[in-house]
Parts: C-alpha cells; sequence; structure tokens
C-alpha cells in the first residue's frame, strides 16, 4: 500500500515544480510591466502645483517687483500702510468672531449629537446637512441673505410690517462689514460639526467609567478629562475656522459691493484698478501678508492636531 501511494506522489512532485516554472517567465513579465503605485498621486499633484503651488510662488515674485519687473521693496513697505493695516485688522478680526462663535455653537450641537444613534436619522440628517452648508457660500449664500434679510428681504418686509420692527433703522450693516458675519458663522458651524464631533467621538467610555469607579462626579469627568483631552482639538477647529474665514472671498464679493474692507477684497481693488497708492503690485504684496497670517495658523493647527491624535488612538 505505501509503494503505491509513492508511485502515485512521486511523479506529481515532479509535475508541480515544473508547472512552476513555466508560470515563472510569465509572471516575471507581467512584473516587469506593473504600473508604479506612485503615479497615482500625479493628477494629485498636478492640481496642487497649478492651484496653490503657482499662485503662492507668483504672490511671492510679484510682491518684490515694481511696474517694471524690477526687484523692488516698495509693495511690501505698502503693508505697513494705515489703510492696509486696518485691512487686515478687519479680516483677522472677523475671522476671529465668526470662528469663536462657529466654534462654540458648533461644539454645542456636537456635543448634544453624542447622545443620539449614530445610524439614526437625526445623526444622518444633520451629518449630510453639515457637509452641505459648510460648502455653500459665494453668490449663492450672498443671495439667500439678501432675499431674506435685505432691505426688500422676506423677514425684513414681514417684521416691519407685522411688528413695526426696523432691522435697518440705523443703517443697511447687511452690505458692509458688520453684514459679513451672520453669512460667515452660516458656514463656519456646519463646518465645525464636521471637524469636531471626531474628537468627541473619540472619548473612550472606560474613562467615564474609571471617574465613576474612582467616586468622580460628571463635573469632574468633563474638568479633569474631558476638556484637557478636548482642548486641543478645540483649538485646532478653532483655527481652521479661522483660516476658512480669513480667506473667504465670493461671499464677501457678492454681498460688499461697496469698499475693499478685508484684504481678499482689497487684493481684488488692487488687481483692478491701474494704481493703488502708486504701487502696480500691491496685489502681490497683499497676497504675501495673507499666506504669511496663513502658514502661520496652518502650523499651529498641525501641532495641535498631532497632539490631539494620541488621545484618538
Amino acid at each position: 500500500m505505501a509503494d503505491a501511494l509513492v508511485s502515485v506522489v512521486a511523479p506529481l512532485e515532479g509535475v508541480e515544480p515544473a508547472a512552476v516554472q513555466a508560470r515563472r517567465p510569465e509572471s516575471s513579465r507581467r512584473a516587469a510591466f506593473t504600473v508604479p503605485s506612485f503615479l497615482g498621486l500625479v493628477p494629485f499633484a498636478a492640481y496642487i502645483l497649478l492651484f496653490l503651488g503657482l499662485p503662492t510662488a507668483i504672490a511671492l515674485f510679484t510682491g518684490f517687483l515694481d511696474g517694471t519687473g524690477s526687484f523692488s521693496l516698495t509693495n511690501i513697505e505698502a503693508l505697513a500702510d494705515p489703510l492696509i493695516l486696518t485691512t487686515f485688522g478687519n479680516s483677522i478680526g472677523l475671522s476671529a468672531l465668526t470662528a469663536v462663535i462657529g466654534s462654540v455653537v458648533g461644539a454645542a450641537c456636537c456635543y448634544a449629537l453624542i447622545g443620539t444613534n449614530p445610524t439614526g436619522l437625526l445623526r444622518s440628517v444633520v451629518d449630510s446637512a453639515s457637509g452641505v452648508l459648510a460648502q455653500f457660500g459665494g453668490v449663492m449664500l450672498a443671495f439667500a441673505f439678501v432675499a431674506t434679510i435685505g432691505i426688500q428681504g422676506m423677514v425684513t418686509v414681514y417684521l416691519k410690517d407685522s411688528f413695526g420692527i426696523d432691522i435697518f433703522a440705523d443703517g443697511v450693516w447687511l452690505y458692509e462689514l458688520p453684514g459679513l458675519i451672520l453669512p460667515y458663522i452660516y458656514f463656519q458651524v456646519p463646518l465645525m460639526i464636521i471637524t469636531f464631533l471626531p474628537a468627541l467621538e473619540g472619548l473612550k467610555p472606560q474613562w467615564a467609567e474609571a471617574n465613576a469607579s474612582l467616586g468622580g462626579s460628571r463635573a469632574t469627568y468633563w474638568w479633569r478629562i474631558g476638556i484637557p483631552v478636548l482642548t486641543p482639538s478645540f483649538l485646532g477647529c478653532l483655527l481652521l475656522l479661522f483660516a476658512n474665514a480669513f480667506s473667504s472671498f465670493a461671499t464677501a464679493a457678492a454681498l460688499t459691493s461697496q469698499g475693499s474692507q478685508i484684504v481678499p477684497l482689497q487684493i481684488r481693488s488692487a488687481l483692478t484698478s491701474e494704481t493703488v497708492l502708486g504701487r502696480e503690485n500691491l496685489a502681490g504684496a497683499l497676497a504675501l501678508g495673507m499666506i504669511v497670517v496663513m502658514v502661520i495658523v496652518m502650523t499651529l493647527y498641525s501641532l495641535l492636531m498631532k497632539r490631539s491624535a494620541k488621545w484618538q488612538r
């Protein structure tokens, strides 16, 4: 019986290596024509280079050139002009205010959503709406506010006719710098929900159980565990909201038709005007100033995200 098994297995042992060797050249040829995996990043790299790297390079170089193309610091010196400093102050103040309001309101919404079913209807609706509204800006958002609370807006007319309340009794603030606060908050709150909710979900139940087993109260849990753990994530989201508002242009351009009260509108004015303060390439210097602010903000954001990532592992 053993001799019979050996006689059957022995030929098979000689067949398998031969089959493998017969297939080996074909697999080697296929491996030779395998597309490198890094080539999949080429479209993304080209997109980044074209729409981020190239404009950044243009802003960096044109800010140091005069009208004849010669090197000059005239445009950089213009950043110290009181009018330009006021514009930067308006942009930073508007961005900081809407970021703080958006982060506080958004964090409260995230806290309310933690107690809901992650796969329930309410959670799904809020997640979907936040994803859409965070990107809802520009001319569409400006038109929505004009149609709602503009001079002849639906809410404005209703309040005036029904209750005698004139929201523009002290001036038409909607088309000035204060009028940008509400539209900015409109897309800041959904962005905060998208970015901060995962951090709240990262709080481990074991931490609450350990706090309860040691006799801690709910307030103790949040004061000694929850808030310290969430602070880096909250501050990082706050910086992200600041950067989002600081770089916004379309909504302000469509809603504020007069003046250049924030930096993006000042850049538009510099590009469309023949001269601004006698400096032809002032737009490049303004863009350079914005890049410096954004680099500082995003560097701080990156550091905070690295610190908060260890608690989400």
